[in-house]
C-alpha cells in the first residue's frame, strides 16, 4: 500500500484530500508545517510527499531540499495557487515530481499522484535492470547529439535569454505558449523544449491549425470510430493518441475552431480524449506546446478565443525575437544554414565573403530565420568556389533602394502585359494581407475575401515564402 505525507497547514485542504486518497487505497499522515512533515519523515518511509508551497515556518525552496536529505528517492508534488506558478517552476528544478494549482480538480490531483507513484514503481524497478538503464542512457546522447545539428542556440543577449527559458520549463509538464512572427522557429524552439524534457523518447506530433480543415479537425486531432460519419471507413487514432507519452504541438493556436477550444480545454483538464462516435473516454498523457503569431489576448477580447483555454494553455510563455533583433546571432546563424545546404547539395562551400555578413546585418529580413535558410540554400547551390559571395544573394539583400527602384522600373515596363500586371497585383494583395495579418493564412484569406483553400493555392503558385 502506498505510504502518502500530506503538508498543509489549511485543515480543509487536508482533509478533503486525505479522505480523497484513502478511498483510492493509499496510507496517508499528515502534517501542517515544513518543520513537523520534515520530523514525520524521519521517522517513517514515504512514497509520497504532497507538500503545499507556502507553509507557515518555511516555503518549497527550503522543505523540498530537506525532504530529499532525508530520503533521495521520494517524489515530491507540490501544491501552489496561481501566484506562485514560477516559484513552483523552481522547485521542480530542484527534484519535484510535478505541481498542482489551487483549486484542487478532484482528476487532476488523482492523476497526478497516480504518476508520481508509477515513477517510484519504475525507478525501483530500474535498480534490477542497470544494464539496460546503461543501454538507455547511451542512445538517449547519441540523440541528443544528433538534434543538435538540427538548430543553432546563438550567442548573443536574445539567445541566451531564450536558451535560459527553454532549459527552466523543458523539464517540467508545464503547458507552453511560443508567440512570435512568423518565421522566427517557433517549431523549432518546441523540438527544443521536448528534447530536453523527460518525454524526449517519445514521440512529438506537430499540427498546423491553421491548415485543419474545419469539419475533420475534430477527427484529426482526436479519433473516430469506423461509420461515425461519411467517409469514415475504418477507425482511427487522433494525433493526441499519437503523440500519448509525448508531446504534442499545436501551431496557429488562434485558429481552433470554438467547437474544438472546448475539446481541447476538456482534454487539459480532465486528461482524457472522446473519439468521434466512441461513448467511452480515453485517458492520454500528453504535453501541450501551442504557438501563435497572433496576439491571443486579444482574440480572448474579441471573443473568438476562450479565456478558461488561454490561460489553461498560457502557463508558461516564450516570445521569440525577430532576427533583426538578433544581429549578434546572424554570422553564426547563417553558416549553420550554409553547412545544412552544402550538405544536401554535395558541394564543398565553407566560408562567406565579409560583405556578404555586413549586407545581411543591414539587411531587415521581414522574413527572419526561415528567410536567412533559403538565402542560404539559394547562395549555397549558385557558388562556383568554396566562399559565398555577394553575386549569390538576392540584389534586394546587396542593395535595397536600388532594388526598389529597379522595381519600379520592371513594374512601368509590365503595364504592356494585362496578364503579367493582374498577377503582380494579385501577388501584392496577398503579401499585403500577410503582412497586416503577422503572417496569418486564415485571417488573410478573410481579409481578402476568398476562402483558405484558394489563398493557399495562390500562395504556392507565385511561390511566396512563408511556412
Amino acid at each position: 500500500m502506498p505510504n502518502i505525507l500530506l503538508v498543509d497547514d489549511d485543515l480543509d485542504i487536508c482533509a478533503l484530500l486525505k479522505r480523497l486518497m484513502e478511498k483510492q487505497g493509499y496510507q496517508v499522515s499528515i502534517a501542517h508545517s515544513g518543520k513537523a512533515g520534515i520530523a514525520l519523515q524521519k521517522g517513517s518511509s514515504f512514497d509520497l510527499i504532497l507538500c503545499d508551497y507556502r507553509l507557515p515556518d518555511m516555503d518549497g525552496l527550503e522543505a523540498i531540499p530537506a525532504f530529499r536529505e532525508n530520503d533521495p528517492n521520494v517524489e515530491i508534488i507540490v501544491i501552489t495557487g496561481y501566484s506562485d506558478v514560477r516559484q513552483a517552476v523552481k522547485v521542480m528544478k530542484m527534484g519535484a515530481f510535478e505541481y498542482v494549482t489551487k483549486p484542487l480538480h478532484r482528476e487532476e490531483i488523482l492523476l497526478t499522484v497516480e504518476k508520481a507513484l508509477q515513477k517510484k514503481a519504475n525507478s525501483q524497478s530500474k535498480e534490477h535492470t542497470s544494464k539496460l538503464s546503461k543501454t538507455k542512457v547511451k542512445a538517449k546522447k547519441a540523440k541528443a547529439l544528433k538534434n543538435q545539428r538540427n538548430y543553432v542556440k546563438g550567442s548573443g543577449p536574445q539567445a541566451e535569454r531564450l536558451n535560459n527559458l527553454i532549459k527552466l520549463v523543458a523539464p517540467t509538464n508545464m503547458t507552453v505558449v511560443i508567440t512570435g512572427e512568423s518565421g522566427t522557429g517557433k517549431e523549432v524552439t518546441a523540438t527544443n523544449i521536448h528534447e530536453q524534457s523527460q518525454r524526449s523518447d517519445k514521440p512529438m506530433i506537430a499540427v498546423d491549425c491553421g491548415a485543419l480543415p474545419k469539419e475533420l479537425a475534430g477527427s484529426i486531432l482526436f479519433g473516430h470510430l469506423k461509420g461515425s460519419f461519411t467517409g469514415a471507413l475504418k477507425d482511427k487514432i487522433g494525433h493526441f493518441q499519437a503523440a500519448d507519452g509525448g508531446t504534442l504541438f499545436l501551431d496557429e493556436v488562434g485558429n481552433l475552431s470554438y467547437e474544438n477550444q472546448i475539446k481541447l480545454l476538456r482534454v487539459l483538464q480532465e486528461r482524457q480524449i472522446q473519439r468521434i462516435g466512441d461513448s467511452k473516454a480515453i485517458s492520454v498523457d500528453v504535453r501541450i506546446i501551442a504557438a501563435t503569431n497572433e496576439n491571443l489576448k486579444e482574440l480572448v477580447n474579441e471573443g473568438k478565443f476562450r479565456e478558461d483555454l488561454f490561460y489553461r494553455l498560457n502557463e508558461f510563455s516564450i516570445e521569440l525575437p525577430s532576427l533583426k533583433e538578433r544581429k549578434q546571432d546572424i554570422e553564426e546563424i547563417a553558416f549553420f544554414f550554409l553547412e545544412k545546404a552544402s550538405e544536401d547539395f554535395g558541394k564543398q562551400v565553407s566560408s562567406i565573403d565579409r560583405k556578404v555578413i555586413e549586407a545581411f546585418k543591414q539587411y531587415s529580413w521581414p522574413g527572419n530565420i526561415r528567410e536567412l535558410r533559403n538565402v542560404m540554400k539559394r547562395a549555397a547551390l549558385l557558388s562556383t568556389g568554396v566562399e559565398i559571395n555577394l553575386e549569390t544573394i538576392p540584389s534586394e539583400i546587396q542593395n535595397p533602394n536600388l532594388y526598389t527602384s529597379q522595381g519600379a522600373d520592371e513594374e512601368q515596363e509590365d503595364l504592356l502585359d494585362l496578364k503579367l500586371v493582374a498577377e503582380k497585383a494579385e501577388k501584392k494583395a496577398i503579401l499585403k494581407a500577410l503582412q497586416q495579418t503577422g503572417m496569418n493564412k486564415s485571417k488573410s484569406a478573410q481579409l481578402l475575401n476568398v476562402d483558405r483553400k484558394t489563398l493557399y493555392n495562390k500562395i504556392k503558385a507565385y511561390d511566396i515564402e512563408i511556412n
